[in-house]
């Protein structure tokens, strides 16, 4: 029984009378948790038939394993007394104030689209007869329902990660189902946590299961998948400089013809006070901003809406008929080339359109939804054709079509509210760059950067200093350098349609991997909605030497940063594992560690979730003496936006019980707020590490306790605590924490265990063992806590290419010096405080 453990590292120990293994691999390997997770053997271990037949072998592949109690670089035990978290249900009140605020944050910029869009198709097709304006507003309405209505609203806005939207809230979806994460630091307690929600397998998921193997398999996929993600990622910010510049220049350039000699240098200087004030009063938070500026929205559109029923009942209603999809066959018919072209200026009317899913995380879906579905949606569409009804009359307009097409009395009124709509417009990209560079940080693909969160009820309201001057400047710059809103139109549009086909291509595998969406109805998605984006693509495409090339440097520009940093902390990632220090040094160390041990925690800092850091070894190089009890704290973001604050630590022991070293991983999602400050974070850790510490003693207790009596007359269904390590036993495959009728059931045999065991055995009160080891945690904590703190940095070895070492040695090493210190993105006092440096060669 003792010596069929298996040992997965390269040294074991002795205790007790049993072998306890690493559960690290060996240093040629990654660490995944999965390899290293629990009592159960690997697959490979049992039969090959048994791993191969039927519904067993699928459900085996997703299973949620047991865990080992004090085992080697092993799994963390998670505390006892996890539950579930189910958030409040919001009030039908609640949901229309928020969907109410969506109209100063969200659609902002799809609201000031009738300023430009006719403008710009009709600078590419001349008016010439009914068939231009027809087809021009039937492609325009069909478009704004294919697009935002159809695909955001009833299916895009549902591949929310629990309330969060976005390209990388996509991508942690897709990195909870499938391990395609570049950063191997998943565990299978992760799965555990309540907001987890993964699906066991059945027979009808061989496909989803299918898919989930092969991105699994292949690091180009890997690859792929994050390039993916970062492109999209960048459009995004691209947007975020584009969307203010155009909005704010179309409102402004209403003056040209109205005040006299107020010519292009007037629009671009007034344009960027404008810009200067609203990224200015940024820093105020979204929810004030959105309760400011959602009355003057709400106007705005009740502008449009009424402005556009006017227009059609005094010049022309027969343009309701462009509701006819024949009048967009005509209209390429008849314009053919000009036709394509103009597509570059129809993808106008749905700018905007992806801040609907990427500001999800400020708000909620049936907020977002109610708003555009009920007043965004129908106001645009009578704006338009209010347009398309003047035109009608009036086709030599189409130049200045939206304030021409304003009653003249109304001129004016209009003209403020549109500058302030305009002002609105940017902050939908504005607020959604910030909530992409927020879960970008988290998931590893961004330097660590100051975040302020503006909101105490709402942690999806956010606001980053370093972005909102650097969107600022870059804003004031465009419209400098471009001075109109035609080349800045084209460079928009490119940014915009990137980001849709990126949504597109995650929702699909959310649809084929996720959702296990019937395989028609998954591919009849890309079909649809991609093909229609190809096409607006390939039309913007033709406009880069007109201004197109903007959003491409853009894109290329974040693109590189966020992959570079995300190389090189994989590669970082990677050296610390493959140095961690072996079990087999720690044990001829001993107890004193090789030096002198003094009371006091020590909590060290570090990025492992398995295994001692070699930086350890610094500080006991570096030090004359060294705490009592040695805590290594691993700050851990998980691929879900919330992590409830009692799962949030993971512990387990390291080393022998007199060694009083203990492993703590913190395990945080991306929307999660870590402001708690040191104190609380010292309590809550001390809290749990003494519950932990309880909750072994008892396991031991229990174990200890069965292997004396007769377990033929006790009934424990889901954890043979004698057999459990044995190769083959069955039971190992049943995970813990199915649902809550397992946990039930396993609670009743382990009450019916404990009735059957001597009260000498369950009292952990009188456990002498225990006693000792909470005195003296104690004492190392009434006599203080020191943060230790590792700076690991990385730099290419001298045969390594040339562009490796410019990455690492220079790009990479530049983000790290300029991004946050490790004490402030830590959350640590300035005071006591001990810092090694280190670096790796990769």
């Amino acid at each position: 029984m003792e010596e069929e453990d298996w040992i997965e590292e390269r040294s074991s120990v002795r205790l007790r009378g049993r072998t306890f293994s690493g559960g690290g691999v060996s240093e040629s390997r990654w660490v995944d948790g999965s390899e290293v997770d629990s009592e159960s053997p690997p697959l490979s271990m049992f039969d090959d038939n048994e791993a191969k037949e039927g519904y067993g072998s699928l459900r085996r592949r997703l299973v949620k394993k047991p865990k080992r109690v004090d085992s080697f670089d092993v799994e963390a035990m998670e505390i006892a007394g996890a539950h579930g978290h189910h958030p409040k249900d919001i009030s039908t009140w609640h949901t229309l104030a928020l969907a109410f605020q969506t109209l100063g944050v969200v659609y902002g910029d799809m609201g000031t689209s009738p300023l430009y869009v006719f403008s710009d198709v009709f600078s590419k097709v001349k008016i010439e007869s009914e068939v231009d304006i027809l087809g021009a507003l039937s492609l325009v309405m069909y478009t704004i329902a294919l697009l935002p209505l159809v695909k955001y609203v009833f299916v895009v806005l549902k591949a929310n990660d629990n309330g969060e939207g976005g390209t990388f809230a996509l991508y942690s979806l897709i990195c909870r189902y499938a391990k395609v994460n570049m950063l191997p630091n998943r565990q299978p307690a992760d799965e555990q946590i309540s907001s987890f929600r993964l699906k066991l397998p059945t027979p009808e998921l061989e496909r989803a299961l299918s898919i989930k193997e092969t991105l699994e398999r292949r690091s180009s996929l890997k690859t792929l998948l994050l390039l993916l993600v970062l492109m999209g990622t960048s459009m995004v910010i691209g947007d975020g400089i584009l969307t203010p510049a155009i909005s704010v220049m179309s409102a402004v350039s209403g003056l040209q013809g109205a005040v006299k000699g107020f010519d292009t240098s007037a629009v671009v200087v007034f344009s960027i006070v404008i810009l200067v004030a609203l990224f200015s009063i940024q820093q105020f938070g979204t929810s004030k901003v959105g309760f400011s500026f959602a009355p003057a929205l709400a106007l705005w559109f009740f502008s449009l809406g009424s402005i556009g029923i006017y227009n059609l009942v005094k010049y022309d209603i027969t343009v309701i008929k462009a509701v006819n999809p024949a009048y967009i066959y005509f209209f390429f018919k008849k314009n053919s080339k000009d036709a394509w072209s103009a597509l570059g200026g129809c993808i106008l009317c749905i700018t905007g359109a992806e801040a609907m899913f990427a500001d999800l995380g400020h708000f909620s879906v049936p907020a977002i939804q109610i708003a555009f579905t009920f007043v965004v949606f129908p106001c645009l569409l009578l704006a338009y054709m209010g347009q398309a009804a003047y035109l009608m009359k009036y086709p030599e307009s189409s130049d200045r079509i939206f304030y021409d097409s304003v009653p003249e009395s109304l001129f004016w009124p209009v003209f403020v509210i549109a500058t302030l709509a305009a002002m609105i417009a940017s902050q939908a990209m504005i607020s959604a760059t910030f909530s992409c560079v927020k879960q970008a940080m988290a998931l590893g693909c961004f330097p660590r950067m100051k975040i302020i969160h503006t909101s105490r009820k709402l942690m999806g309201q956010i606001y980053i200093p370093v972005i909102n001057w650097f969107l600022m400047i870059m804003c004031v710059v465009v419209v400098s350098i471009f001075r109109s809103t035609t080349d800045i139109a084209n460079a928009y549009g490119i940014a915009e349609v990137g980001v849709m086909l990126v949504t597109t291509t995650l929702v699909t595998l959310v649809m084929l991997l996720i959702w296990q969406t019937n395989l028609f109805m998954a591919l009849c998605f890309p079909l649809v909605f991609g093909s229609i984006e190809l096409i607006y693509f390939s039309a913007v495409l033709s406009k880069v030497l007109e201004g197109g090339w903007l959003p491409l440097v853009f894109a290329s520009f974040f693109l590189s940063v966020m992959y570079i940093w995300n190389y090189g902390s994989v590669l970082k990632y990677q050296s610390e594992v493959r140095e961690k220090i072996s079990m087999d040094f720690m044990l001829e160390l001993g107890s004193t560690l090789g030096t002198v041990r003094t009371p006091g925690m020590g909590l060290l800092y570090n990025e492992l979730v398995h295994g001692i850091p070699s930086i350890f070894g610094q500080f006991l190089l570096s030090l004359p003496a060294i705490h009592s009890t040695i805590v290594f704290v691993c700050i851990k973001y998980v691929p879900i936006p919330v992590v409830p604050q009692e799962e949030r630590f993971l512990f387990r022991r390291v080393c022998p019980k007199d060694y009083h070293m203990f492993r703590c991983i913190a395990r945080y999602g991306y929307k999660d707020i870590r402001k708690e400050d040191h104190h609380a974070f010292e309590q809550l850790l001390v809290q749990s590490l003494e519950n932990f510490l309880r909750k072994e003693a008892q396991e031991l207790a229990l174990e200890s306790g069965l292997h004396d009596m007769d377990l033929d007359s006790v009934s424990v269904s889901s954890r043979d605590y004698r057999t459990r390590d044995v190769p083959g036993n069955e039971e190992l495959k049943v995970p813990l924490m199915l649902d809550t009728r397992s946990e039930e059931a396993e609670t009743s045999n382990s009450e019916a265990a404990s009735a059957a065991l001597p009260s000498s055995i369950m009292s952990s009160e009188i456990d002498p063992s225990l006693e000792y080891e909470l005195s003296a945690l104690r004492e190392a904590i009434d006599s203080g806590f020191t943060y230790f703190l590792a700076h690991g940095d990385v730099r290419a070895k001298k045969n390594s290419f040339f562009l490796k070492k410019l990455v690492i040695n220079y790009l990479y090493a530049f983000l790290r010096r300029n991004c946050r210190a490790g004490a402030a993105n830590m959350s640590v006092p300035h005071m006591n405080i001990l810092q090694v440096g280190m670096t790796y060669m990769v």
